[in-house]
């Protein structure tokens, strides 16, 4: 048990977001307790109800800061090809999914339905999708269909990554090629991917 002490609000909520994604990232959600959280922190339980009321209410604000942490990393250098672009920012993903595999796996799974968990997901695709749009730089009649052909793409993504994680049914190679396949598959009828 770590050794109590003082921190003021910021300090102790940015801490328990960090003990809490640790425990989530190394096991199942289910398997997270409170009660562990408090420990791990060095605080009482009442304490860390305070921050967070639930074990979803910490899981969400965990999400939410490793999808925003993400999308800082999802980057698009307009000097690359768009397959560089894409290639890095799915590396990226997949480098986060694999270390965080069952936070993945519970924001997915688990708590799928969970409307708080779900509008996370819907913004990070979001985000991505428009990031992903600029970095095409198509036109307008073009761009309408090329965003929808993204979000399709981008649920595709999420759906065999999280699929890759629970079956491991191939290569991390192999998964980021089919990734970047099914994206130049679904553009080409509209326009050249690079």
């Amino acid at each position: 048990m770590s050794t109590r002490r003082r921190l003021d609000p910021a300090q102790r909520r940015t801490e328990l977001l960090d003990t809490g994604a640790r425990l989530f990232a190394a096991r199942p959600y289910e398997d997270v307790l409170m009660e562990d959280v408090a420990e791990q922190a060095g605080i009482s339980r009442a304490l860390l109800y305070r921050y967070f009321p639930s074990k979803r209410d910490l899981f969400a604000a965990v999400y939410r800061q490793a999808a925003d942490r993400l999308l800082g990393e999802a980057t698009f250098d307009p000097a690359g090809s768009l397959t560089e672009q894409v290639s890095a920012a799915l590396d990226a993903h997949i480098d986060y999914f694999v270390a965080n595999r069952n936070t993945v796996l519970a924001a997915n799974r688990s708590l799928a339905g969970d409307r708080v968990i779900q509008t996370i997901i819907d913004e990070e695709c979001a985000a991505l999708q428009q990031r992903l749009l600029d970095a095409t730089g198509f036109e307008n009649r073009t761009r309408d269909l090329v965003a929808a052909v993204l979000m399709s793409w981008l649920m595709f993504v999420r759906t065999l990554c999280v699929d890759w994680l629970a079956n491991r049914t191939c290569s991390r190679e192999e998964l980021r090629d089919i990734c970047l396949g099914a994206l130049r598959g679904a553009l080409n009828p509209v326009v050249r991917f690079d």
